[in-house]
Formats: C-alpha cells, sequence, structure tokens
C-alpha cells in the first residue's frame, strides 16, 4: 500500500504524502538481525539505537524530533515526560502526513458564520462555514447522509508498472452526518456493525445542493489506545506473563520478558477552504445509474456533530478517521 495509497504526489500537483516507520532499541538489547532485516528490509523503517537507561531524555527527544520532521511540523510531540524510562527496551513507531487541495477549492467569500449545536446541548455561535452552490457528492441514506469532497489529483496519475499492475490514486473527504443533532453514537456503532459499511454508503454521484455548509476545523487527539487494542483482542502482547517477543531483540543478561506496556497515538487534522492537512503517529513502547429527471436539491448542513474519513479510493484504504465534536476545539 506504501507504494500506492500512501505514494506522494505533490511534486505532480497532487497531494503531499509522507508515511514512514521507525524502531528504536536500547543500546543493551540490539535488535536480533531477522528482525531488523525484517523492518528495514520489508518494511523500509528506520532501526536506531539510543540509550534509555542512561540517556532517557535524550531518547525522547529523538523520537519526538523524528515525528515532527515525517509530519511536516504538524505534530511536535508524540512521546510526553515519563513516557520512556530506564526499563524501556524498544519503541515502535509510524507516522504520517497528509496535506491536499479540493478539486474544487471553496470560495472565501461564500464563507458564513452560524451556530454549532453540540451534543450536550450546547450551542456554539459564530462558527465559519464553508458553503457552495455547486453541485456535491451527497447520498441521503436512513437516519444519515453522506458526503464526498475530492481532493485534487495529480495530471496523468495513472501509470503501468513493469509487471502489468496499476498506480493510480485518489483521495477524498468523506462526512457521515446523521440527521439527529445527538445521533453521532448511534451512527458510529452502526458504521461498526460490519465490514465495508463505509465503502457501501459513499456517494456514486454528483446532485444539486439547497442548503450546503461545512464547518472549517482543526481538531487533534492525543493519548494511549492500549485500552482500545486490548478491546479488539489483541491481548496477549501486553502481558508481563504471556507476551513473548524474544525474536526482537536480544537478551540484555537479565533474563526478564519483553512486553507491550503501552500504544500511544496522537493526530491531526485541519480542514479550511483550500483543502485539508493531517498527521498521525503512533507509539508502542516495549518494556521490558443515469436519470433525465433532475434531481431535487439536497440539504447538507453539518451543524452538529459528525465523523469525517480520508480515504483513498483505488485501495479503499482510510488513511485518516476523526469525529467533530466542536469545530472550535483543537
Amino acid at each position: 500500500m506504501e507504494t500506492t495509497a500512501l505514494a506522494d504526489k505533490s511534486s505532480s500537483g497532487g497531494p503531499c504524502v509522507a508515511f514512514a516507520c521507525g524502531v528504536w532499541c536500547d543500546a543493551a538489547r540490539p535488535l536480533k538481525p531477522a528482525y531488523r532485516d525484517a523492518v528495514v528490509g520489508k518494511y523500509k523503517a528506520e532501526a536506531t539505537t539510543v540509550d534509555f537507561k542512561n540517556k532517557t531524555e535524550e531518547a525522547r527527544e529523538q523520537i519526538n524530533e523524528w515525528t515532527r520532521q515525517v509530519t511536516r511540523g504538524l505534530i511536535n510531540s508524540v512521546l510526553p515526560p515519563g513516557s520512556v524510562d530506564v526499563a524501556t527496551a524498544a519503541v515502535l513507531g509510524n507516522a504520517i502526513y497528509f496535506k491536499g487541495n479540493w478539486d474544487r477549492p471553496f470560495k472565501g467569500k461564500n464563507m458564513k458564520r452560524k451556530p454549532f449545536y453540540r451534543l450536550d446541548g450546547g450551542i456554539i455561535d459564530d462558527v465559519p462555514f464553508m458553503s457552495s452552490k455547486s453541485n456535491q457528492y451527497v447520498a441521503v441514506h436512513d437516519g444519515f447522509k453522506v458526503l464526498e469532497l475530492m481532493y485534487r489529483t495529480a495530471p496523468h496519475s495513472y501509470s503501468y508498472s513493469n509487471d502489468g499492475g496499476g498506480d493510480y490514486t485518489r483521495y477524498s473527504m468523506v462526512v457521515f452526518l446523521p440527521d439527529a443533532r445527538d445521533g453521532l453514537r448511534g451512527l458510529v456503532e452502526k458504521m461498526a456493525s460490519r465490514p465495508g459499511f463505509l465503502h457501501e454508503h459513499v456517494p456514486s454521484e454528483s446532485v444539486p445542493v439547497g442548503d450546503f455548509r461545512v464547518p472549517k476545523f482543526k481538531v487533534s487527539f492525543a493519548g494511549s489506545v492500549a485500552g482500545i487494542v486490548e478491546q479488539l483482542g489483541l491481548r496477549l502482547p501486553f502481558s508481563p506473563k504471556l507476551a513473548d517477543l524474544s525474536a526482537m531483540a536480544e537478551d540484555d543478561g537479565s533474563g526478564l520478558p519483553l512486553f507491550v506496556s503501552d500504544v500511544l497515538h496522537r493526530a491531526v487534522i485541519e480542514v479550511n477552504e483550500e483543502g485539508s492537512e493531517a498527521a498521525a503517529a503512533t507509539m508502542m513502547d516495549v518494556m521490558i445509474g443515469c436519470s433525465m429527471v433532475k434531481p431535487p436539491p439536497v440539504d447538507f448542513v453539518a451543524d452538529h456533530p459528525f465523523a469525517d474519513f480520508i480515504v483513498e479510493q483505488m485501495s479503499r484504504a482510510v488513511v485518516f478517521a476523526g469525529h467533530v465534536i466542536d469545530p472550535t476545539m483543537e
């Protein structure tokens, strides 16, 4: 997927995409040759030796600097103070950066300031909304609507490789908007009810719109997602008694097993008239149809909480996923 869905097309006018993986291991427990060959050769990751035991803060800052560079400064830090210590044997991380311009940018003069209705019943006044009278890709479903906004694609972005395969990327932002102002939780549960729900409900045609408004927003998330990962069924790596990561790093002589102590994730996305910019980083801390009848205009007013996704259409890869609860708060 890295060579197709995550390929950088900025030099030819498409979205700027950067994706990188890294492994930082303590000098006392270097990576085993087979593991190093796999992460460097197959996954194109950086493999670096640091001194967690004697230079803990220096190692933490080195990893955060790597994150800053990959995400073009959109994420300054993913490892907070205290997240690594002398017991840390390794940190595994990945980061992705995306910046794309809309295929049809919104005009600043059409910006409207309207209220936004929060889940708790509160009202935020004077929120800037992007607006347009142009046809939009909107689908109307039972209890919710879906909007797809296309990103500008690099000219002649389809090419054939030597093995006869194609290399084509096309990104879009997909917005799932519940009809009810407090309907986001129910909509998310419905989306998670079966695989393929997102792609099955993406609009297939452009339709005329009536009242059309999407807020400008910049939202971020930072914190541990270890509990979520365990709820999804991945439990063994977190158990000091049951985890077996011995194939990863050499024994430091202590005889203590390696296990995953935490998974830290941070993501940022900003959407405005020109397009959107997004970045995400995750760190894993290892401790010891056609019709002749013109359809009626469809309203799409995202003035209450909604879910948003950046999707690469050809591979169907979801590059970013988030919820907008309050567009005025980062």
